[in-house]
């Protein structure tokens, strides 16, 4: 079962990171935590159960797939570190 994930095993940890990422920024902003924390779990629910049916769909196209979630985990880890650092 675990086979079908295994290439798509890098967006798995980096989209993890940026979740981490992402929740700084909440926190940085002002967010309520615990709000954040409950859309937070809710997010990954969805995320979770759209990922699982999506892999059987998706298994032909995960070379694209790795390619543009990879980078859009990227410019958005890059967009949230810099609204961080100046202070928005």
């Amino acid at each position: 079962m675990l086979e079908q994930y295994l290439p798509f095993v890098g967006l798995i940890i980096f989209g993890n990171i940026e979740n981490l990422v992402l929740s700084s920024q909440g926190v940085i902003a002002g967010a309520n935590p615990v709000k954040l924390a409950i859309f937070s779990l809710i997010a990954v629910a969805f995320w979770l159960t759209l990922g699982t049916v999506g892999t059987q769909i998706a298994r032909p196209y995960v070379c694209f797939i790795d390619f543009f979630g990879g980078l859009v985990i990227f410019i958005l880890g890059f967009q949230a570190m810099y609204e961080a650092v100046r202070g928005e």
